[in-house]
């Protein structure tokens, strides 16, 4: 056993020096895309990220950025961080197989054979390199995110209640438990996925406890393990804040005491009863102090407070009534033994809620830097009515799960007084800080609003398709949805309300979120990835491969005639599904794993010895897979793919890869004999790594790209370098970026991002009237109690008031000035006596054409372009219409406010990747710089000046980075993708500008800058993702054909591979594709009138290059002619659109 020990931890360390070491050679040098920038910089200056937080992996990563030689590099030291994390996980899984096939194969813990030891080194070693180069954990693996952490928390509990097993038969063997509590306490600071690693936990303990367990017991068990989950998840954790609140209100409303002096007693009190619960329930002194101290916790905890407001607190009478007459002497002593709760079980569970609360605890670091008022301070968690909504994750809103309403489904209407009102539910109560009207007064909270939500009328079980934003996509993934009529009392008039079935209901569960978001990921880690293309379903983007080409063919058509962009994309990978074959072979073998015995009257009988362990990788595979499918309900047209919320189920199925190892050793010893078989077994396993690595090294080797960082600064690099301009924003991918850039490099901290989908909350618009770093408060005037949550959350605009609001101002000219101004439908006026009047029924906008009266001087000195058409002559006013708006919310008055005080001399931007439906009908007023459109006075859609391209040339040509795009190595994805298409329209637009200036020369010289930075062989030409069409024109237009014509054969021959790819699916997937296919044959059509012209303009030239020409325009119209003949017969034989 000595030496088996010994070479376990070898082996496993081997395993992760290899894991380790690829994770670093593959780490992205800085941020990615997405939330790693954000979190990379809430760890380097521990500042508040996104709820529900992530305080433990600030505090971690905090560690690791000390280790940066200068801020550039923080981001590496973060992501350092996740590559070794990851290889940490790995070595916990080698060890978890390691133990788990030990027990299988090994009959003599003291004499393990060389044959065993290397069946058993084996298994852990395939099982474990599979799982490293898997796709999922890979890709987590290499960024500062908070999945690589995650896992490892996984891996370590597992592993340790594995550990456990092996000594809970001895002396102090719960402290292996309690330090599982601890673990799992500090992994809720991280990500609360490791919560549901319990029910195989519970499972370990229930097997190991009772040795003739059985199915009802083992069923018992999972229902325990289920009620322990939601003890901590909707027990615990917002139950500590619940009971701090309702402190925290006692002592500061009722007792007139300062903000947070009651969580300080609540905090006192919880640990205290926690320490007295701990000393009784060791000394057994009184059995009844014992099991009060014990119910107190409980209840202090805030575990038996389910819901909300008077629910919850009889809800919580009752469970404490029940837990305490339970737990009663008396009750105790005439129960049978079986069903006795012990003192030692009771110190044990409060230890182990000690330490939760311990490793919990992380939080308080949340609460601190918020209070601290750091730059980034998301939802503002300052107190513990704050602090509850932050770990609520209020903001991202909720979603049915059990019983609900379907996405057709109409809000439930009461007639009350004559009126017809929506039937809601009350879900709490919001509490904030009472502004105070003088410095004098007692702190105390108020309520701003009770927490509602809409009931319907039309409800049904197990509500998979809820959202009624997502209605056509519903249809779109089911082929229409037939649904039926069911009558609806809209106020006493009838109407028929078409829902869907409940079979509807389940087959979009099966097809969309089993199937599509979660089968799908689990076949790209153990079966092979079509592309990294993210799909909506479509056959060519995104599917699950084998590489089996009769395989692959029936699955997703003939994968040989796949366009050459995707068959050559480097997330295509193949496995041939040998991964999932030797899970597979692991689960069976686990599963039906026996070991003959002697029974006692000497008859020899197969003992099965492998279901038990088979159950609890089972569970372990299901909660951290098919549950979270369950509980995310998620909806069609995700921003981005899901697979790493899965991570933990591919681990578990990483578990019975290993074991296929034993499982195939154990079919050859009959064979070969022992060692020999776990010889050959384990090397022919080894290759199932080997070719994982070969597949997903290239899509997931990040080395060497900066894109995230660069295109980030190309951001703040695009806005004025004087003024402190204010640039919107409102994504993760323009945002994060340019806050990262600030953060942590401190690159352009003179600039203020203000993202919009924010600035609807008062905590965002406190953040922006503070300074931060060079950046002056932006220039709201506004009051705390004119904004805070509550008020002036939206403001009607009411055109039709500007009949009465003229007459007003023809008969009392004076007193309408005195009351509106001078001119009422002035912005500032507006603001000044509408919308912020304190006269009831004044808070509303009297026009839909707001106007700004302009200081010339003040543009004139804002650096912006004055237009040539303009011819030096500023007018008077701007004019924002606001026809077609009905309301203007908070981020909008703000966005008013800010275009009313900063008198253009403090530059406005609005980032080009932010929707029109959050321009305010700004878009005419906008003048493209780079990365940003620059708010103007002018309408630059009239005066033709929609482009500074000075400024533009200067940004792109001096200015921007691209991140090492040009590197033909270089891994770029499909979110990097689209940001390098961004940028490549941005010098197209900007060419297309110089040439109607008449600067050819300038033209040139930024669209072969443009084939430079961004060359077609890393990012592809495409003609509407980075309308290279538009390029190919404009090299023609210069003159320069041959580059012209290049760019246009490019788009030729892929709009001609992608009809080929579709006219080779049969009928019934090329009417899937039908309009993929249509939307083709226009492009190639398009270039086809392109190539025409260019021949047409080509003037005298070479008898052999007039031939070449000649021949690519009529090659490509023959082929359009052809593949439009064959489309043509296709379609009238059926696989035309119905």
């Amino acid at each position: 056993m000595k030496q088996y020990r010994t070479v376990n931890n070898l082996v496993g360390w081997i395993t992760f020096l290899i894991a380790a070491t690829v994770y670093c050679m593959t780490i992205e040098p800085t941020a990615s895309f997405w939330d790693c920038p954000e979190f990379i910089t809430t760890g380097y200056k521990l500042e508040v990220g996104h709820p529900p937080g992530a305080p433990f992996f600030m505090l971690v990563a905090n560690l690791f950025s000390q280790f940066a030689s200068d801020p550039s590099t923080v981001a590496k030291m973060v992501n350092y961080m996740s590559a070794l994390m990851s290889g940490a996980c790995i070595l916990f899984l080698f060890w978890s197989i390691t133990h788990l096939v030990r027990k299988l194969v090994v009959t003599d813990e003291n004499n393990i054979t060389r044959g065993q030891l290397i069946t058993i080194m084996g298994s852990g070693l395939v099982g474990a390199l599979a799982y490293t180069f898997s796709d999922t954990f890979w890709f987590s693996a290499v960024e500062g995110e908070v999945y690589a952490f995650s896992s490892l928390f996984t891996a370590v509990v597992f592993w340790l209640i594995l550990k456990w097993e092996d000594v809970a038969n001895e002396p102090h063997s719960d402290r292996w438990l309690i330090l599982i509590a601890y673990l799992t306490g500090l992994s809720i600071g991280v990500h609360l996925l490791n919560l549901l690693c319990l029910p195989a936990i519970v499972l370990v303990y229930y097997y190991k406890k009772v040795p003739n367990a059985n199915a009802k017991g083992s069923l018992l068990a999972l229902l325990a393990s289920g009620i322990l989950v939601a003890a901590v998840l909707y027990g615990m954790v917002p139950g500590i804040v619940k009971v701090g609140g309702w402190f925290e209100l006692f002592f500061v409303n009722t007792l007139g005491m300062s903000f947070n002096s009651g969580v300080m007693v609540y905090i006192i009190v919880l640990a205290a009863s926690i320490i007295w619960g701990v000393y009784e329930s060791y000394t057994e002194k009184n059995k009844m102090r014992m099991s009060v101290s014990f119910v107190l916790t409980i209840a202090l905890l805030g575990i038996p407070f389910y819901g909300h407001g008077t629910s919850a607190v009889i809800i919580g009478i009752i469970v404490i009534a029940f837990l305490f007459f339970y737990l009663s002497p008396k009750m105790q002593a005439s129960m049978k033994e079986k069903y006795r709760v012990s003192a030692r079980t009771l110190n044990t569970s409060l230890l182990c809620t000690m330490m939760i609360v311990i490793g919990y605890s992380s939080y308080a670091i949340i609460v601190i830097r918020s209070t601290a008022n750091t730059p980034m301070d998301q939802n503002s968690p300052e107190d513990i009515f704050t602090l509850g909504e932050y770990l609520g994750r209020e903001q991202y809103g909720t979603r049915p799960l059990f019983y609900g309403q379907a996405f057709s489904s109409k809000v439930a209407l009461d007639v009350k007084d004559g009126y017809c009102e929506p039937r809601i539910s009350y879900n709490g109560t919001k509490f904030i800080r009472k502004e105070k009207a003088t410095p004098d007064e007692k702190d105390s909270y108020e309520v701003v609003r009770h927490k509602t939500d809409y009931k319907y009328a039309q409800n049904m079980l197990f509500p998979r398709m809820y959202s009624d934003a997502h209605a056509q996509a519903y249809e779109d993934w089911l082929g229409g949805i037939k649904g039926v009529q069911v009558p609806y009392d809209q106020c006493g008039q009838m109407v028929m309300v078409k829902v869907p079935t409940q079979w509807d209901n389940i087959k979009f569960f099966f097809i969309y979120q089993l199937n599509y978001m979660y089968w799908r990921y689990f076949m790209w880690n153990f079966a092979g990835r079509q592309n990294d293309i993210q799909g909506q379903g479509e056959i060519e983007h995104g599917n699950w491969i084998t590489g089996i080409p009769f395989v692959d063919k029936f699955l997703v058509g003939d994968q040989s005639l796949l366009p050459s962009d995707l068959k050559n994309n480097k997330g295509h990978n193949v496995f041939y599904c040998l991964p999932l074959i030797l899970g597979l072979i692991g689960l069976f073998w686990q599963a039906y794993k026996t070991r003959r015995i002697t029974t006692p009257n000497g008859e020899e009988i197969e003992e099965p010895v492998g279901i038990q362990q088979f159950w609890i990788v089972f569970f372990l595979f299901f909660m951290t897979g098919l549950a979270i499918v369950l509980y995310l309900n998620q909806t069609p047209m995700q921003p981005r793919e899901r697979d790493y919320a899965y991570a933990g189920s591919f681990y578990a199925f990483a578990i019975w890869i290993g074991m296929g190892v034993a499982g195939i050793a154990q079919w050859l010893q009959g064979k070969l004999g022992e060692k020999p078989a776990s010889v050959i077994a384990t090397v022919v396993c080894l290759f199932v790594p080997i070719q994982m690595v070969s597949q997903t090294w290239d899509d997931h080797d990040r080395s060497n790209r900066y894109v995230a960082r660069d295109f980030g600064q190309n951001y703040l690099s695009t806005v004025q370098e004087e003024g402190n301009p204010i640039i919107f924003t409102n994504g993760d991918n323009n945002t994060f970026p340019l806050w990262y850039n600030q953060e942590t490099e401190g690159f352009r901290t003179d600039v203020r991002v203000c993202n919009l989908s924010y600035l609807q909350t008062d905590w965002y618009i406190d953040q922006m009237k503070r300074q931060a770093y060079d950046s002056p408060a932006v220039p709201i005037e506004w009051s705390r109690l004119e904004y805070v949550q509550g008020h002036n959350e939206g403001v009607a605009v009411r055109p039709e008031v500007m009949e009465s609001i003229n007459n007003f101002y023809k008969q009392n000219p004076e007193e309408a000035a005195k009351e509106f101004g001078d001119n009422p439908y002035e912005l500032k006026n507006i603001l000044k006596y509408w919308v912020r009047s304190p006269k009831e029924g004044l808070q509303l906008i009297p026009t839909d054409s707001i106007v700004i009266k302009l200081d010339k001087e003040a543009v004139k000195r804002s650096g912006m372009m004055i237009p040539d058409s303009l011819h030096g002559e500023i007018p008077d006013y701007m004019s924002i219409s606001l026809k077609g708006k009905r309301m203007l919310y908070k981020s909008e008055l703000m966005m008013l406010e800010m275009l009313a005080n900063t008198n253009w001399e403090r530059p406005l931007y609005m980032a080009i990747t932010v929707g029109s439906d959050n321009h305010l009908n700004l878009g005419n007023n906008f003048m493209q710089e780079g990365l940003a459109y620059r708010i103007t006075p002018f309408n630059t859609t009239q005066l033709n000046a929609r482009i500074d391209s000075e400024k533009m040339y200067d940004n792109l040509m001096n200015k921007f980075k691209f991140g090492g795009i040009d590197n033909p190595d270089i891994y770029i994805d499909e979110t990097v993708m689209r940001m390098c298409q961004t940028h490549r329209r941005m010098f197209i637009q900007l060419a297309t500008q110089l040439i109607k200036e008449g600067k050819k020369d300038k033209a040139l010289k930024v669209l072969d800058y443009c084939s430079e930075v961004i060359p077609s062989t890393t990012v592809p030409h495409d003609y509407i993702m980075s309308s290279s069409k538009e390029m190919a024109d404009d090299y023609l237009t210069l003159g320069e054909k041959e580059k012209g014509e290049a760019i246009l054969n490019d788009l030729a021959n892929k709009s001609v591979e992608y009809i080929t790819w579709y006219l080779s699916l049969n009928d019934q997937r090329l009417q899937g594709s039908y309009e993929d296919c249509l939307r083709n044959f226009y492009i190639l059509d398009e270039i086809n009138k392109s190539l025409a012209r260019a021949n047409a303009a080509g003037g005298v030239q070479g008898e052999g290059e007039q031939q070449n020409k000649s021949d690519m325009a009529s090659h490509y119209a023959k082929k359009f002619e052809e593949l439009y003949e064959v489309f043509n017969k296709r379609v009238g034989g059926g696989a035309g659109r119905k």
